[in-house]
């Protein structure tokens, strides 16, 4: 068909990740001509490579600590050690399941799927495999991949990204992560419960610094319990091997030693020699700018994801996809509140938040304006029974709307969709205080924080 001169699509879309597949599911539902170019696999990042790989990993480690925990809970259990290769079977049969049932999905809808790398060719055209594939829209959504420092070559031996970490074949013995942020405290936490000695470097002065600063001390608290070593508010120098390992050298001079370094600092948008400046897309140290209806300053040419600087999470990709297939297909869209977009770090204890920090409220209303509430999960009886510490805090504009829910405990990641709507609805306290909420869960939790904000605590002290 791209061989076809005289075939136009609706929308070429370039990349198939999150943003991309969404926004060609969602335009062949309405109705349009869709064409999805991918180099690699369907699914992109977030399938592949990050969420969904993370998170298995994530829940082997979380067996493995029970294993070894069982015994509080009256179980004779023994903990006999990691197997990497049945870890990695496990995880890559849920990768190869859900990547199945994409590539089902995206036949159906019959979407004309185009594997090759492609490069921007026009302002309604890309080049892939020898072809043209030409649109009356092209949608970029390529993606991102993990950062470096100048100076430190990850070279996927002892100095590795987060793709590296996802293959290893082994438990290390010992692990420094550089940075400490989602994807850094998240390999730390695994590789913990794993067996794995792991010390985390941020330069900034907490852990998950883009969180409210009393979610990164209850986070930090629980590490430092569990044994996961970190240095906070030194930068990073240099990283050179030893007869071993790696060693890492600080900004202060302090130095520290593993078997490898995880170098965890974000992740870049791809974007070079793939013809876009070329083409006059605006862009800003490799990012794509776009408005709020993700058009670019080319009127044919949209971009989504980590390509542009907005939060780089996999449902903000499907957001933005999905907003730009609804807008060329002629129905009304509404920009993306990424203030209202939920956001979770899945260590144990899980770090879970929708809305604007305390901080951020306080810059924005005035510190007299804004009210904080913090509920203690040794309230809440499931929490108790799962032996799981941790906090719920509110932060609401006085006499109004709740504008921040913070939570940091296991399992808080399933009570950031509730989290979600009180936000995003704008409730007031008493109006979520009224709800019923099933006893005993931890999404009571919510509900009692609510009850004590609206001024009628209940399992909680006034």
């Amino acid at each position: 068909m791209a061989n076809d001169a005289s075939t136009v699509f609706d929308l070429v879309i370039l990349g198939g990740g999150s943003g991309g597949y969404a926004a060609a599911l969602r335009g062949a539902q309405l109705g349009l001509d869709v064409a999805l170019i991918e180099k690699g696999k369907v699914g992109g990042t977030c399938l592949h490579n990050g969420c969904i790989p993370t998170k298995a990993l994530l829940h082997a480690g979380e067996i493995a600590d029970q294993a070894r925990e069982s015994a509080q809970f009256g179980v004779k259990a023994t903990f006999e050690g990691i197997d990497m290769e049945a870890v990695n079977k496990y995880k890559d049969d849920v990768i190869s399941g859900l990547y199945k049932g994409l590539q089902g999905l995206i036949a159906s809808r019959k979407v004309h799927y185009i594997e090759g790398e492609g490069k921007l060719s026009s302002p309604t055209s890309v080049d892939v495999n020898g072809q043209r594939v030409q649109g009356r829209h092209v949608l970029l959504a390529t993606g991102s991949v993990p950062k470096s420092l100048p100076g430190l070559e990850i070279d996927g031996n002892r100095i590795i990204s987060s793709d590296h970490a996802l293959k290893m074949d082994r438990v290390p013995k010992s692990a420094i992560v550089l940075g400490g942020g989602v994807i850094g405290v998240e390999f730390a936490s695994a590789w913990k419960s794993f067996g794995t000695e792991v010390t985390i470097v941020e330069g900034l002065k907490h852990l998950v610094p883009v969180e409210d600063e009393n979610s990164s001390k209850l986070l930090e608290r629980a590490f430092r319990k569990r044994g996961i070593k970190f240095n906070l508010g030194t930068f990073f120098d240099k990283a050179e091997y030893t007869q071993d390992g790696v060693r890492v050298t600080l900004a202060d001079g302090k130095t520290f030693e593993a078997e490898i370094l995880l170098v965890a600092i974000g992740r870049g948008p791809v974007s070079q020699g793939l013809g876009y400046e070329e083409q006059g897309v605006a862009m800003d140290r490799g990012y794509v700018l776009v408005d709020e209806y993700m058009q670019t300053n080319v009127p044919t040419i949209s971009a989504v994801g980590d390509l542009v600087p907005t939060l780089q999470l996999a449902h903000v990709g499907f957001a933005e996809g999905i907003l730009v297939a609804e807008r060329l297909a002629g129905l009304k869209t509404v920009p993306v509140d990424y203030d209202g977009v939920p956001k979770v770090t899945y260590c144990h204890p899980e770090v879970a938040s929708v809305g604007i920090t305390e901080a951020k409220a306080k810059e924005i209303y005035g510190a007299d304006k804004v009210v904080a509430l913090k509920y203690n999960l040794a309230g809440n009886g499931k929490s108790k029974i799962l032996k799981t510490a941790g906090e719920i805090k509110l932060v609401q504009v006085k006499d109004g709307a709740v504008v921040g829910v913070h939570m940091v405990g296991d399992r808080m990641g399933e009570q950031v969709g509730e989290a979600q709507l009180i936000y995003n609805w704008e409730a007031l306290p008493a109006e979520v205080a009224q709800l019923i909420h099933a006893h005993p869960t931890q999404n009571e939790a919510m509900g009692e924080a609510h009850l004590a904000l609206a001024g009628k605590p209940l399992h909680a002290h006034d």
